[in-house]
This record gives structure tokens, C-alpha cells and sequence, in this order.
């Protein structure tokens, strides 16, 4: 489909501020130096706008045939022909996979992705000399060192290798050598044990799903649809965007669910920052829309600055600008995980399809590589467009040389990837599988129910080899509040043959309101919670008295309130905690978290979110109502526990566990004057009243 410029304005406006930006690049020259610096220094992040100059200056050449565009990239690619054969490895080489004109060749790879791309639009109006030049000077060792002179890296199932076949599959396409193309499919040997399609086999889940979260999953969509759209273009035989049913587009489609208010979900090894604004979604939205017309993707391109410069942009723009897009449908959804689906899954609850409404993230995935933290059953709160219950994510500063060289910082060990730093139980201050993410993935949670659409939405699931001993079971829900809203309900259990200390940390957003409970406040002096583990990095900021009652906690979130009313099997402990101890870099943030301790072999945690009253500053009034939470009880009959929740109205709601973990069981229990019957181990009840 063709349109014209002025039909299509925010492609119009992308086209001009990329102009805008070149021309500046065309009048000051651009710099191609001697690779010195490591991430975030100056000549990485030189060479780093060059793969982009190269690219857009071709894909301007394409769009207006103006021969300045060409020219300027062929110069940039001359100069790459000239410095490329005399480098060896990066003088700052990261340990693992060291690049040439990058510290790591991940670095190189996507380069090669960006720069392949300007290349092919140039190609066919450069003379002969010019491209023999070219390709001698730059794109072949560069499609050598990245393949045969780093094949671990090349056939390894990793974000790395995606980009590494892609980028050499996409020069072979460019420079038809189709012996480079089937190594990009096949790995080195083509064997189909490595390479391109192993790893669409290996890395996405048939729900599409990525191994190592969201964060790296919108990273690694744009080399695999980038290449998947070469494959198509070049050999449309293969049916690319077909295989797996249809994989690709299903993680697209995954990528979006997987964000709140226009951020992704920041679990695992996560920037927090990261968005649906990111170029790489830009790429795969444009693709997407182009092979499936699906206008809720325009609602998701409305959220993004600008689209990218090609035709599959231009297209989604006008389409856009004629008013075509339908809403999104943001949804409860499971994304299981595993190649067959059977390693668990990413569990979203949504209490509806705006953008701001409530949405709880529920975490029983795989480990997900070394990226992974140990933090599988953990749960993150959303509501009302903003994170109330939170997850720390990445320890990093990316690409900001002064923190680490822009490489994760050491407290991404010490503190992010651990078990305390989420909101999970944490048996005997210890993170789940001692912190081994080698050993952890080959373990996976189990689901036992989800249940989505109607008015009680509820998911679970089990655990077994987190902890020697110690089985960890988990239920969230989401149920109507009599007054508006949702209660969010978490009921995390674990049994054990031994006496245990379980800890549960809600690192908790906003400004603490009140508690319940009283709390020793530490007045003079602060000391770590702990000495390890990520309790190192903890300030014991107060502490509670053993509490053996229902206890409730209130925070405010800019002009709303939540409180969280919370119930145990045994008497509870609760800390305040502030996040900077043991930091004397500054590199951690300073976050707050609430920690309910219980000793005890078997534990049950009942905890209850809720938003309610308001805070307007403007009008000076203040509606401060409180938790709605009367009572929490637990009663075992036979082989069920029951958790009743009381709130105001006079309703309950009733989270019944069965021993018997069986999907396909049959149970029944008499509640409230009724007989209730369930199949599977959960379910949750609200009588209508």
C-alpha cells in the first residue's frame, strides 16, 4: 500500500526529525575512531550512532531517492573498511564474547543489524569498486569474527545469539551468500541443534513467552523480527512468521500484555525505565500490523513517540492518522513458559481493559537464565496507573560509565537478584536455590489454577525445590470491594518438616500513612536486618512486638490510600526496612519495605490490598476511611483449609485449599449454608449478597 506523507503525519514527523538529525551529522562529519572506551564511554556510543546513521541515511536514500543520502552512507561504511581489518580485540573486552569495535560483540552484532539494513537500500546504485570495498573492508570479517571466530556465542540459545544470527543472516540475504543465511538458521554446522530457529524452538513459550522476561524479550524482537522479515521477503517458502503456529507474532502480541501504564512489567534483569516506547517494539508493531491488519496495534502505536522509517511505518502511521485503531485489549491473561509450555508461567489479573485499572503480576516462570532473579511465587501490585507493591528489578545504570562502566553493578548480585529484594517468602533468610540460577533452571513452579474474566479472577501455584524441605504455595486474587475497586487478596503458605524463619517483604510505594501495630523506632542508631542474602543492603528502621491478631498497614500514592490488612497461622514480627545499607557507592535506591517475620514449620500468610478514600490537595480535603477488613480467620476441616475474609458490608470471601493437589479432583465443603464443589486444589467463593 502507498501513501503519501501527508496523509501519514507522524511518519511524516519521524521522517523529519531523522533529516533534521542528519543533515546536522552531514555538516559536522562523523567521527569513526579507534574503539577505546567500554559501554557508555564516548567511542562506544559514537560507533554505536554510526550503525544508525548508516541506516537511516539508507532508508532516506530509499524514500527520496536523494543521492546526498546515499553517498554520506557509503562514506560512513568506507571509513568502517578502513579501520575494521586493523582491530583486534576491544582494549576494554568484557570477559564474556569481546568484541572489536565494541567491548562485547553482542555490541557488534547489533551494529551489523542496523548498518546490513543501509547497506542493502545503497547497494544497488554504488559502483562496483565501492561495494567490493565495503564488503572486503568491513562486512565479511564482521560476519566472520561474529560466526566462526566466536561460535559459542553464534549457536548459543541467548539474546546474544538471536542478534548474532540475525545479523549474519540478514548480510547473507544483503550479499547473497546463502551458506551464511543457513548457518543463521541451522547454527555453524546447520545441523538445526543451534542457530536461528532452535532458538525460536527454545527461547519463546507457544504463548510467547521469553525465557528471561519482558525487558529482554522487547531487546531480542527486533533482530528476530527484523531477520523473520528478511526470511520472508527473500525465501517467502519458509513461512517464517508461520512457524511454531505463528510464534513471532505471538510475542509481539505477549510483549505488550506484558506492560502497565506504558512500562514493562520490571521483572528479572529489568531497566525499569523500559517501555512500549522502545525502538525495538516500534519494528515489531510495524511488522505485526502489516501481516495481520489488526488495528488494536494503532492503540499501542499511539503510545509510542513516532514509528519507525520504513514502509510497514508509514502504512501503520497512515492508518493511525485515518482513525482506524480499535482499543487494545489489555487482559487477564497466562503466558506459559518453557519450549512446550510446561515450565510454569507469567500469571496477569486485571480487574479490567483501561489502562490505569487494577493488575497484579504473578510469577511462577522458570528460572530464565542467568538474567533470572530468585524470586519465583513473588507478586508485583499495580493500581490506578501506578506500581503499589513494587520489584526492584535491574541493579544497573546502563550505558553511564562512571557506574561500573555501565555494566550490571555488583549489587545486582548482592541485592536485585535476591530473594529478599522481591515480594516472596524467604525461608531461613536465604534465597531460593542459594543463589545458584544454574541449578534453579532446571526446577520450575507448577500451576494449579487460573481463573479469569469474570467478577472473581484467581490464580496459583506450587513450588517444591526452592527450599530443601519446604513446600511453597501461593493463591492470588482478585475479588469486587463492596465500595469500589477490588480487593487484592495473596495468601502464601508454606509446609516444612522442620521449624523454619519465613519472611514476607512487601516493598511497598508511597508514603507510610500508619500501621496497626506499634514499632520501636530506631532513633539513634541503624544497622543492617541481616548479613547476607541481600539483608545486608536492609536498614532496620523499626520493629513490632509479636502480633497474633489480624494488623493492618495504611500508604498513600500521591491522591489515593491503600492499606493492606494482614493475618498469619503463628505470631508475626514486622519490620520497616529501608533499602542503602552497606552501599558506599550510592548505587542502590533508597526504598522501603515492610517484612512480616513468622517462626514456624507450616505458615500461612492472609494479606489484603485495598485503594479507598482520596487526598486532594487542591481542595484541601482528605477522605482517610481506612482498610474495609474486619477479620481474617483460618479453620482446617478434613483434608481443606478455609480462609474467610470478613470486610463491612458484611461480606466474606472464602479461599479454600485442598490437601490433594490433583488437577482433576473432585471436592466439596459445606460454607455458609451451602454446599460448595470445586475441581482441582483452589477456589475462591464470594457469596452474592
Amino acid at each position: 500500500m502507498q501513501t503519501s506523507l501527508s496523509d501519514a503525519p507522524i511518519f511524516e514527523q519521524s521522517v523529519n526529525d531523522i533529516e533534521r538529525q542528519l543533515r546536522a551529522r552531514m555538516k559536522a562529519g562523523v567521527p569513526v575512531p579507534a574503539p577505546v572506551d567500554a559501554g557508555g564511554g564516548y567511542t562506544h556510543e559514537q560507533h554505536k550512532q554510526n550503525g544508525k546513521t548508516i541506516y537511516e541515511a539508507g532508508m532516506l536514500y530509499e524514500l527520496t531517492g536523494d543521492p546526498q543520502y546515499r553517498d554520506f552512507a557509503a562514506s560512513i561504511l568506507m571509513d568502517y573498511a578502513s579501520l575494521y581489518p586493523g582491530l583486534g580485540l576491544h582494549p576494554q573486552q568484557k570477559e564474556q564474547s569481546p568484541g572489536r569495535l565494541f567491548w562485547q560483540s553482542l555490541n557488534e552484532a547489533v551494529w551489523l543489524v542496523y548498518a546490513i539494513q543501509g547497506y542493502d537500500a545503497i547497494k544497488p546504485d554504488i559502483d562496483a569498486a565501492t561495494q567490493a570495498e565495503i564488503e572486503i573492508g568491513v562486512i565479511r570479517p564482521m560476519v566472520q569474527f561474529l560466526s566462526e571466530g566466536q561460535p559459542e556465542t553464534f549457536n548459543k540459545i541467548h539474546n546474544h545469539g538471536t542478534w548474532a544470527t540475525a545479523a549474519v543472516g540478514m548480510a547473507g540475504y544483503v550479499l547473497n551468500e546463502q551458506d551464511w543465511v543457513e548457518q543463521a538458521l541451522l547454527g555453524l554446522d546447520q545441523s538445526g541443534e543451534a542457530g536461528f530457529l532452535r532458538q525460536l524452538d527454545e527461547l519463546f513459550s507457544p504463548d510467547g513467552y521469553y525465557a528471561e522476561g519482558p525487558y529482554y524479550q522487547r531487546y531480542a524482537l527486533m533482530p528476530f523480527v527484523l531477520f523473520a522479515q528478511a526470511i520472508e521477503k527473500n525465501e517467502p517458502e519458509r513461512g517464517i512468521f508461520k512457524y511454531r503456529d505463528g510464534v513471532l507474532l505471538k510475542a509481539v502480541y505477549a510483549t505488550v500484555q506484558q506492560s502497565y501504564a506504558g512500562r514493562f512489567f520490571p521483572i528479572n534483569d529489568a531497566i525499569r525505565e523500559k517501555g512500549l516506547n522502545t525502538v525495538e517494539l516500534k519494528y515489531a508493531l510495524a511488522i505485526a500490523y502489516d501481516l495481520t491488519s489488526d488495528t488494536s496495534l494503532l492503540d499501542v502505536a499511539a503510545m509510542q513517540d513516532g514509528v519507525v522509517p520504513t514502509p510497514e511505518g508509514r502504512v501503520l502511521a497512515h492508518d493511525m492518522a485515518a482513525g482506524m485503531a480499535t482499543p487494545f485489549n489489555f487482559k487477564s491473561v497466562l503466558l506459559r513458559d518453557g519450549p512446550s509450555g510446561a515450565q510454569g508461567a507469567l500469571a496477569v489479573l486485571r480487574s479490567g481493559d483501561e489502562r490505569d485499572a487494577a493488575a497484579v503480576v504473578f510469577k511462577p516462570t522458570s528460572q530464565g537464565l542467568g538474567h533470572g532473579h530468585f524470586d519465583r511465587l513473588g507478586l508485583i501490585y499495580y493500581d490506578d496507573g501506578h506500581e503499589v507493591v513494587a520489584d526492584y528489578g535491574a541493579a544497573r545504570f546502563l550505558n553511564v560509565e562512571p557506574k561500573n562502566g555501565g555494566r550490571y553493578l555488583p549489587e545486582n548480585e548482592s541485592w536485585a537478584k535476591q530473594s529478599i529484594a522481591h515480594n516472596v517468602l524467604v525461608v531461613d533468610q536465604q534465597s531460593q536455590f542459594g543463589g545458584d540460577w544454574k541449578v534453579a533452571q532446571d526446577h520450575a513452579p507448577r500451576m494449579l489454577a487460573f481463573e479469569a474474566g469474570g467478577n472473581v479472577q484467581f490464580t496459583a501455584a506450587c513450588f517444591d525445590t526452592a527450599y530443601d524441605g519446604v513446600s511453597l504455595q501461593r493463591l492470588v486474587a482478585m475479588v469486587p470491594r463492596p465500595r469500589g475497586g477490588q480487593y487484592v487478596i495473596d495468601v502464601m503458605r508454606a509446609r516444612s518438616d522442620a521449624h523454619r524463619s519465613y519472611d514476607l517483604p512487601v516493598h511497598f510505594k508511597g508514603q507510610l500513612i500508619e500501621t496497626g501495630f506499634d514499632l520501636d523506632h530506631a532513633t539513634e542508631k541503624l544497622i543492617p536486618i541481616g548479613t547476607g542474602n541481600g539483608y545486608q543492603h536492609l536498614w532496620q528502621r523499626a520493629v513490632s512486638q509479636p502480633l497474633d491478631a489480624v494488623s493492618n498497614m495504611s500508604w498513600l500514592i500521591e491522591d489515593q490510600f491503600y492499606t493492606l490488612t494482614f493475618a498469619a497461622n503463628a505470631p508475626v514480627t514486622a519490620y520497616l526496612t529501608q533499602l542503602g545499607a552497606n552501599d558506599p557507592n550510592d548505587n542502590l535506591r533508597r526504598e522501603q519495605a515492610l517484612i512480616l517475620r513468622a517462626n514456624a514449620a507450616d505458615a500461612d500468610f492472609v494479606s489484603v490490598y485495598e485503594r479507598h478514600g482520596r487526598y486532594d490537595n487542591d481542595e484541601e480535603i482528605t477522605v482517610f476511611s481506612g482498610g474495609s477488613i474486619t477479620d481474617i480467620t483460618q479453620r482446617v476441616e478434613g483434608g481443606t483449609t478455609v480462609y474467610t475474609i470478613n470486610d463491612m458490608s458484611g461480606g466474606q470471601t472464602f479461599i479454600i485449599w485442598a490437601d490433594d493437589p490433583a488437577p482433576q479432583a473432585n471436592h466439596s465443603i459445606m460454607l455458609d449454608g451451602e454446599t460448595v464443589g470445586w475441581t482441582g486444589p483452589v477456589l475462591v467463593w464470594r457469596p452474592e449478597n
